[in-house]
């Protein structure tokens, strides 16, 4: 009845827009579902469940209802908003399918973000909340409706961490949109919008008496970050994350955070937490976060001051969890870390000083304290530090312990196995169980794969007993996990056993095993680890999260350590000898056949390295040559063109020496170069008997300028003036020919006789005209001076540049040949190389049918492993290991 009422007045107010209907409408729907905002009892619950059902039974509702939505009506959208969100409350599944087929649904919801009314804004982004929910689908619309830079937008605005409630629920709805939605996490990192997170980190001095919301809301940004680099998500994806934190200075922001004063133990905490994910398996962020110092006097590394607070019991419960994480991510993948830890521990490197504190020491400390807590949380520490990696668990053999004064220094595995047969003699705070239950994981990962540790631990010919006496006793249920624990290091020392020791080969073991456990009884007591509650809560995930300390038991890495081993050893245990001698001599052929694979696979990454250097020398030298092909080319271009200029010059500056030349007979004819016409003059005396024809020509000239004075007289000043200008123009137009004339003469070896000859004529000539000339021509004398000043000044700079030119020329006739030459060396090179080449590619082939023929025999020998009932695993398997373990993790996970 009562949602038949709700439809119709969504019928009505579809017809009529008063705002009034808009108001019935809220009236009714709040009625309607106030039992979900009241939270009432359960029954009433139901009630509000049944009539949203009765609501969403037909999908018109639900659509007129995103209509109505869409009104820009204050008192119409705001209670439509309110409606819709009530109705995802109660039946949020339906709900969404309904939306996600309604045409342009969830766009219609995404525009209440842009909304200018705050209330509307608000309430739209708890819609949202409750919109996204469990729905891929629909969180993929919301994520590419740009809903990341419009909620990001809105926290800024709201004041990052400082802001209000607003804050909050835009970054719950960020996790919705993000937390296990891998399509939405690489558009939030492609968008650059991981960027955007680093303002929300930016902690001041004083950060004291920070409010209930601010805590709150970075939190949650914590939790955001941890969403993206969680162990959960695709390595691929992590990892781009984890850089992408690193670059925009995320990291280093938090690592601040993890080292400033007065910040509130929660939010430290879940700092921690979140450093320790954004490292985990990035070499990049852990080298950074190793070089990381606290603010002390003096300075001391970040991952110390962690373990101070790891190992001191005064510190709170889930603190010293997160650091304990830290410290294994740190560790993840990371053997230059690891051997940093380790090195602390070896007695080349401890401060003889005592001044500073080392993270191995810490570590030691740890080990052997009163608490419990302590004691698993180092072990469990420098187990991570071993974990892998079988050169420092033969390094940590090295180290010695002082135990007491005057008694002389035991190893630590020695150390170790003292304490574990100690047990309950010794006085602790806590859980003793937990104390052993550190130790055994401790040296089952150190012996695991590294058979010299073996020998060391079998060397005291204490352990071994204890060991059987542990297995075969009838204790409590709490003792199982123990007795679990000392089977497997028990079937560890047999499995990696090398029969160095004569008292302990693996024969003797197994009988010793069957006299007073029983094979039954010991693999029943093996079986204990792997059915234990606790071991499978640690299989689920990385993180050491326990709800109190007697709980922590397993660590997840050792767990699969768990199930590696466990298979292996139980059928280790009823082998014959006869079948370990074989074993033994097909595992000797196979490693042999293994190293020398391994060593043809080391040869050929070296070649394959080999030839990529070589490529790349190839290639550039290649490039390298077109350059200088494209600078030679450029060079003869440029040098061509040089050239033309060159001649154009040339030919311009052959045409002004003439015209120059022309002018100086002028100025030679008009008495301005007296000491050249003495200089004639002498040389005409000597040459008088061979000119007399020139003078009788002279004779014929000054009759003619006898009549040019008389002409002058007659006709004045001005005419006079003209007539001189027109003599001079006839006389030089004369003298240019003889010029030219006399300078073909040059050419015929007659070039001195010639010119005495002209410059005869022209001081002839001069002698008989100067003084009219001269007398009624000052002005052409002045302006004839002024020409030859001029022209020198040019011929003078035409030299220059004809010098220029010259020397420019041979310069880059100089660069061609070394440009040349540097061309010929190139080639040579290239030839070389690619030879080179060939012939490392023939070595290549050569290994390759090599390696095929030892994979051949491999197979074969594997063949008959499997024919002698052995079981032999492939490569591929091996190496999918891991995979497959995380795969199985992640199963779990989801069941629980």
């Amino acid at each position: 009845m009562t949602g038949g009422m709700l439809y119709v007045l969504l019928n009505r107010y579809q017809r009529n827009t008063d705002w009034r209907w808009a108001y019935k409408l809220w009236n009714i729907s709040s009625m309607f579902f106030r039992q979900t905002e009241e939270n009432l009892p359960k029954q009433v619950d139901d009630l509000g469940s049944q009539f949203t059902e009765i609501f969403i039974k037909q999908q018109e509702n639900v659509t007129l209802l995103l209509t109505l939505v869409e009104e820009f009506d204050f008192h119409v959208r705001w209670p439509g908003v309110k409606l819709l969100t009530s109705l995802l409350k109660q039946q949020g599944p339906q709900v969404q399918q309904i939306i996600l087929v309604s045409p342009m649904g969830v766009s219609r919801l995404m525009d209440l973000l842009a909304d200018s009314r705050e209330v509307i804004r608000n309430d739209g982004v708890l819609l949202l909340q409750q919109l996204t929910k469990s729905n891929a689908a629909i969180q993929k619309i919301v994520a590419f409706e740009n809903a990341f830079e419009r909620l990001l937008d809105i926290i800024t605005e709201e004041g990052n961490s400082d802001g209000g409630i607003v804050v909050e629920d835009c970054l719950l709805l960020l996790q919705n949109l993000l937390k296990n939605n891998n399509s939405n996490q690489n558009f939030f990192k492609e968008g650059s919008y991981i960027q955007r997170m680093k303002p929300w980190f930016e902690v001041g001095d004083d950060n004291c008496g920070w409010s209930a919301q601010k805590v709150t809301n970075l939190h949650l940004m914590l939790q955001l970050v941890r969403v993206l680099v969680s162990p959960t998500n695709p390595p691929g994806a992590t990892s781009s994350c984890q850089k992408a934190m690193f670059h925009c200075g995320l990291l280093q922001q938090l690592c601040t955070i993890l080292m400033a004063t007065g910040v509130p133990a929660d939010i430290l905490t879940e700092t921690i937490n979140t450093v320790s994910e954004v490292i985990r398996g990035c070499q990049m962020n852990q080298d950074y976060f190793a070089s990381v110092n606290a603010p002390s006097n003096p300075p001391r590394p970040a991952i110390v001051v962690l373990l101070m607070s790891m190992v001191n019991e005064r510190q709170p419960f889930v603190l010293r969890c997160a650091v304990l994480y830290c410290f294994q991510c740190f560790l993840y993948k990371n053997q230059k870390g690891q051997g940093e830890i380790v090195s602390t521990l070896l007695p080349s490197t401890i401060d003889a000083t005592g001044n500073s504190v080392s993270a191995g020491q810490l570590l030691c400390g740890g080990l052997f304290s009163t608490d419990s807590l302590s004691n698993w949380c180092a072990a469990v520490a420098l187990a991570h530090a071993l974990q892998e990696n079988a050169t420092l668990k033969e390094q940590l053999l090295r180290v010695q312990l002082a135990t007491s004064i005057g008694n002389p220094p035991v190893s630590l595995l020695q150390q170790c196995t003292n304490i574990l047969s100690q047990g309950d003699k010794i006085d602790r705070r806590g859980s003793k169980v937990q104390t052993r239950v550190g130790l055994l994981m401790l040296l089952c990962t150190w012996l695991s794969n590294c058979s010299i540790a073996v020998t060391h631990f079998l060397h005291n010919p204490a352990n071994i007993p204890f060991l059987t006496g542990q297995i075969a006793e009838n204790l409590g249920e709490e003792e199982q996990l123990v007795q679990g624990l000392c089977a497997l290091l028990l079937g560890i020392s047999i499995y990696y056993n090398d029969n160095s020791l004569e008292n302990y080969r693996k024969e003797k073991l197994k009988q010793l095993i069957e006299k007073r456990i029983g094979r039954e009884n010991f693999i029943e007591k093996l079986g204990f680890i792997s059915k234990h509650e606790l071991y499978s809560r640690a299989a689920q995930k990385p993180q050491p999260s326990f709800s109190s300390p007697d709980h922590m038991m397993f660590d997840h890495e050792f767990t699969k350590l768990v199930k590696e081993l466990e298979g292996v050893i139980s059928k280790a245990i009823y082998k014959s000898s006869e079948e370990d001698k074989k074993e033994e001599e097909v595992k000797k052929t196979l490693e042999q056949h293994d190293n020398i694979v391994t060593h043809y696979k080391k040869v050929i990454r070296e070649q394959d390295q080999e030839l990529e250097e070589l490529k790349q020398q190839i290639n550039t030298l290649k490039s390298q040559n077109e350059q200088l092909q494209a600078t030679v080319t450029q060079q003869v271009s440029q040098i061509q063109q040089h050239k033309d200029q060159y001649n154009l010059l040339k030919v311009q500056l052959g045409k002004d020496t003439q015209h120059h030349n022309s002018h100086g007979d002028t100025f030679q004819m008009n008495g301005i170069q007296t000491e050249e016409v003495n200089k004639l003059k002498e040389e005409l005396e000597e040459w008088k008997t061979k000119h007399e024809l020139l003078q009788g020509q002279l004779r014929e000239k000054d009759s003619v300028i006898e009549k040019l004075k008389s002409s002058q007289l007659e006709m004045g000043t001005e005419q006079s003036s003209q007539i001189s200008k027109s003599g001079g123009l006839e006389h030089n137009n004369e003298l240019q020919k003889e010029l030219e004339r006399l300078r073909s003469q040059i050419q015929l070896q007659s070039a001195e006789i010639s010119k005495l000859q002209t410059e005869n004529q022209k001081l002839q000539v001069m002698n008989a005209t100067a003084d009219p000339v001269l007398g009624h021509s000052s002005a052409t004398a002045a302006q004839n001076s002024e020409w030859k000043g001029q022209l020198e000044q040019e011929i003078k700079e035409l030299k220059s540049e004809v010098k220029a030119l010259s020397e420019e020329k041979a310069s880059l006739k100089e660069y061609l040949d070394s440009s040349s030459s540097t061309i010929a060396i190139l080639q040579d090179e290239k030839s070389k190389l690619q030879q080179e080449v060939a012939e490392s590619k023939k070595e290549q082939d050569d290994l390759l049918v090599l390696l095929a023929d030892q994979d051949q025999k491999l197979s074969a020998l594997k063949i008959k492993l499997k024919d002698l009932g052995v079981p032999v695993e492939d490569e591929d398997d091996i190496e999918s290991g891991d995979q497959g373990d995380e795969d199985e993790d992640g199963d779990d996970e989801e069941q629980d």
